[in-house]
């Protein structure tokens, strides 16, 4: 028996190459997409690295964990410094943001070992630390409450439990496998710079 198709298959589907435009076409195409995406790209840059976004983005004052003292024994709290941060018209650091910590006085470069045991002790004298490498972990003597400063970035502390106000003052210890770095930073007349109290414990 012979099998004939009674209707043409005129709607049956044709797999067709792309033209020589169409080839051009895509590529237009393609290459557009790609130079808007730079220019985007270029355009974002430009906006998250603009002074304006920086003053924006960075917090209105400087916060930073402090060891005080209160009745006689040392205490650990979050100070905001009064001293707001602004924009900087000095040569080198124009359109970067800065605040003032005060006058200071003779600062010290301190290399601590690791594993280095500071024991218990006052303040030397009301200082800024800057610990710019290596880890401390503060505590107090008479109280559970601790404060682990990674040096970098969050590295700055105020010391002021000084010998005249604290009795025993904090204990230091610098558990890292390396070096501990440290500058301490003494105020001039030992100054302890305007600031609000947001919290007990570490900032």
């Amino acid at each position: 028996m012979n099998c004939k198709y009674k209707y043409p298959l005129r709607n049956s589907f044709r797999l067709e190459r792309p033209t020589i435009k169409d080839a051009y076409m895509n590529s237009l195409a393609t290459d557009l997409d790609a130079r808007q995406t730079a220019n985007i790209v270029a355009q974002l840059s430009e906006l998250l690295l603009s002074p304006t976004l920086v003053m924006a983005t960075t917090p209105k004052n400087l916060k930073l964990t402090a060891i005080s003292a209160k009745d006689g024994a040392s205490t650990i709290e979050c100070w905001q410094l009064s001293a707001p941060f602004g924009s900087s018209s000095q040569a080198g650091t124009v359109g970067a943001v800065f605040t003032r910590l005060g006058d200071t006085g003779n600062t010290s470069y301190t290399i601590l070992p690791p594993k280095f045991d500071g024991g218990l002790h006052t303040a030397p004298a009301v200082q800024y630390v800057a610990f710019t490498a290596g880890k401390a972990v503060l505590s107090l003597p008479n109280s559970p409450e601790t404060a682990t400063i990674q040096g970098g970035r969050n590295g700055l502390i105020f010391a002021a439990d000084t010998a005249d106000v604290s009795k025993q003052g904090h204990i230091t210890k610098y558990p890292g496998k390396k070096e501990t770095i440290a500058l301490q930073i003494p105020t001039v007349n030992g100054e302890i710079p305007a600031h609000t109290v947001l919290h007990t414990g570490p900032c």
